[in-house]
């Protein structure tokens, strides 16, 4: 007998590399699955080179392993004759040239492809299907049902999630309190880093993508940031992130929550994970890693404080849960907020790291080195000083959507767009998350020979100027004043502001003007 002839057509997304997922649990003869690079990938945003290789290495070798198991794989790359480079090309090309009856797909995490997935199953004259990634704590529509029209609070959702998976709990009872009585540890967990302090070795896996690069180059796709080709870093396939997750277990968890916000030159991964990529891309479950993190714990309670474990699972558990449920309960209109009516362009040094501020030119240096930073860097450091000098959101979304390898965004647009920028207006957070120089210098080592006097809000013609942070930060508050000036995260500020002498304040805003009008040049 010969077997049956191929009748379904499976699409598999650059971020759904989910082999845990119920569609592989049997090899049908009559399924075909399709991956594909295309330049409607590549080109709708600029990715970071380190980007868009990993991510087509990661289906690369997802596609074997699919070929391994016993499935049947189409695979178009990027210099493949036949593909168009467009999705619904691709697809409309398949079942038109090999006749399949019947098309299904994951649910997509990004609006974009949603719609356009949608648009494209309703125009086809065969059957579809569509099927849920299996991958996150809740579906997409959990969180809008749960909230309705209230303003969507991350700390009531963090503990029903705990509560309802049983996840750091006194026992697995619908109303059982946390394992110590206590739910939040976020004040245990923002130390700054000792005084000459050397961070643990980054945890890589090495390999030559000369190839991958070469085929970028030959194709034209624009890219930001930098690679080694002959020494690509970053874990590409599931082996490589479950190993990556037994080593921080292992090796990291122990001092992450204590440092997880600290920022040093010379550290660009300290005791982070670096599990996002795997994660949003799906070849490691957030389930997997939750109770990897909770087991170390239990199992070394003396050596792995509470306080660790718990920001961990916070972040997980909770935030990026949370980002999820906000981003499908408000997209599309969600990309188009600009609470602050903010104008400006991003300044050259967000690509290129010249600029003469020790602390966003090393963490944009390293965005552009690793593609990544830690969440610190993209909040405190990149974000705020976009916030203070008035970027326009869309300028600042495409930033941080193009630059980081773990940017996708259902997770880049809240946390960027929300949370680091409140352009939102506070859906996703209750206060801006701007600062002055004091809290860098406070959680990082950048101020230590920055060109800049921390301590100075306007130039005296005496040493170093006067950092840029700190005119902007109280600008900032000044020219917002109407709109913040009730919240009352913030009320103190202006209490602050207020009781300063009217020449002060007028040399700080001047201050801040003259930096504003030098913004290409700080």
């Amino acid at each position: 007998m010969t077997a049956a002839s191929p009748k379904t057509l499976r699409l598999i997304l650059g971020d759904q590399l989910n082999q845990q997922h119920s569609w592989f649990r049997t090899v049908d003869p009559t399924v075909v699955y399709v991956l594909m690079e295309m330049r409607q990938e590549t080109d709708y945003a600029q990715h970071h080179i380190q980007k868009v290789v990993a991510f087509f290495l990661a289906m690369r070798h997802f596609a074997d392993e699919l070929r391994q198991a016993g499935h049947t794989v189409t695979y178009l790359t990027l210099d493949n004759p036949a593909n168009t480079q467009s999705l619904p090309g691709n697809i409309n090309e398949l079942i038109n040239l090999q006749g399949f009856t019947k098309f299904e797909y994951l649910l997509p995490d990004e609006h974009r492809l949603d719609r356009q997935l949608v648009e494209l199953a309703a125009s086809l004259p065969i059957e579809t299907g569509v099927a849920d990634t299996e991958h996150f704590y809740t579906k997409r529509d959990d969180f809008a049902k749960r909230f309705g029209a209230r303003n969507f609070i991350m700390e009531p959702f963090y503990r029903d999630m705990r509560r309802k998976h049983g996840i750091l709990m006194e026992s697995n009872d619908p109303n059982a309190q946390p394992a110590t009585g206590q739910w939040n540890y976020d004040a245990d967990n923002r130390n700054g880093l000792p005084k000459g302090f050397v961070g643990p070795p980054a945890r890589e896996h090495a390999r030559d993508v000369s190839d991958i690069v070469q085929l970028l180059q030959q194709q034209g796709v624009s890219t930001m940031g930098t690679i080694d080709p002959a020494r690509f870093l970053w874990p590409v396939t599931r082996s490589e992130y479950l190993d990556m997750l037994e080593h921080f277990a292992d090796n990291l968890l122990y001092a992450f929550g204590t440092y997880q916000d600290a920022m040093a030159p010379a550290e660009w991964s300290l005791f982070h994970s670096r599990l996002s990529f795997g994660m949003n891309s799906k070849l490691i479950a957030p389930r997997e890693v939750i109770d990897r993190v909770v087991a170390a714990y239990w199992a070394d309670p003396e050596r792995i404080s509470y306080a660790q474990v718990e920001g961990f699972v916070r972040q997980i558990l909770g935030w990026r849960e949370y980002m999820r449920g906000v981003y499908w309960a408000k997209m599309p209109a969600f990309a188009h907020l600009n609470f602050f009516n903010h104008q400006r362009k991003l300044p050259h040094y967000y690509w290129d790291a010249n600029t003469r501020m020790n602390c966003v030119h090393h963490a944009v240096r390293h965005s552009l080195t690793y593609a990544y930073s830690h969440h610190i860097q993209r909040l405190m450091v990149t974000g705020n000083f976009a916030l203070l000098t008035g970027i326009h959101p869309d300028e600042v979304d495409a930033w941080y959507l193009g630059v980081y390898i773990d940017a996708i965004q259902w997770v880049e647009i809240t946390n960027t767009r929300g949370m680091s920028q409140f352009a939102d207006g506070g859906i996703v957070g209750t206060k801006p998350y701007v600062s002055s120089a004091t809290y860098i210098n406070k959680m990082s080592h950048y101020c230590t020979g920055c060109q800049y006097d921390k301590a100075k809000k306007v130039n005296d013609n005496k040493g170093k100027p006067a950092c840029p942070f700190n005119s902007l930060y109280w600008d900032f508050y000044d020219r917002n004043r109407a709109k913040l000036e009730h919240n009352p995260r913030i009320g103190m500020m202006y209490r602050v502001w207020d009781k300063m002498q009217p020449a002060d304040k007028a040399a700080i805003l001047q201050q801040a003007q003259t930096y504003l009008a030098q913004l290409e040049s700080l």
